[in-house]
């Protein structure tokens, strides 16, 4: 996954690929352990995309509270 694909894709979107993303990475780390994982530069790049995905969540959440805060204060 790109880094720029990240922010075009909507929530629930986002919030499916996050859940798969972990799903992998337990998948990655049990191979691991068991000596099955044949490169272990998988298991960083999913770390990094896990927290791709966090980072922009919390981008929308603090967007939706601004805008959110900002409606209030106009009424």
């Amino acid at each position: 996954m790109a880094k720029d694909s990240v922010s075009e894709i909507d929530d629930d979107g986002l919030v499916q690929r996050l859940a798969e993303a972990k799903q992998e990475l337990f998948n990655l780390r049990f191979q691991h352990v068991t000596g099955q994982l044949p490169a272990s530069t998988r298991l960083g790049q999913t770390r990094k995309t896990i927290a791709r995905i966090n980072t922009e969540l919390r981008a929308r959440e603090i967007a939706a509270a601004e805008e959110l805060a900002a409606s209030k204060e106009t009424k």
